[in-house]
């Protein structure tokens, strides 16, 4: 593989997470596609996590694959959900067929501020931001957030899928 790579680990719960990282092209498609596959069908766990914080792009073979993957869990009565998917990465998804029920912890971005949370997942930054809560465009933070903050500009989780 050429600057990605594919680690896999099992959670106390039993739940197996993939960890795909970097850019995700063709040269990276065959171990990824192997990996799910082993995982669905050889070892079927209860749940499938695809862990893509580290995923900074994917092409269009590797979007196909993970969308083939939540067809071959149901198959095979294993969950797969993908987590922590960049919002372009999510639409992507989305576009090629991923079910929006199974994308979980989506950073979402608001106007004028650094960084929102949405379904759930922890306070993501945007690029150059300092992890401080979205406020509303012009907002200063003293007012309730964008991202459904306490008025403080502390980020909350709010569910956006």
């Amino acid at each position: 593989m050429t600057g990605a790579a594919v680690d896999v680990g099992t959670s106390p719960d039993g739940t197996i997470v993939i960890q795909p990282h970097g850019t995700l092209g063709i040269a990276e498609a065959i171990e990824l596609r192997g990996a799910l596959v082993r995982a669905i069908r050889h070892d079927r766990p209860l749940r499938l996590v695809l862990e893509l914080a580290d995923v900074h792009d994917l092409d269009a073979i590797n979007l196909g694959t993970l969308a083939a993957a939540c067809h071959l869990g149901d198959d095979h009565q294993v969950v797969v959900f993908l987590d922590h998917a960049t919002p372009r990465i999510a639409e992507d998804l989305t576009a090629a067929g991923v079910p929006t029920h199974r994308l979980r912890h989506v950073a979402a971005t608001a106007a004028g501020g650094d960084a929102a949370t949405a379904a759930g997942g922890d306070a993501a930054t945007a690029a150059g931001g300092d992890g401080t809560a979205a406020t509303a465009a012009g907002g200063d933070g003293d007012a309730a957030t964008a991202a459904g903050g306490d008025g403080a500009g502390r980020a909350q989780s709010v569910s956006v899928l």
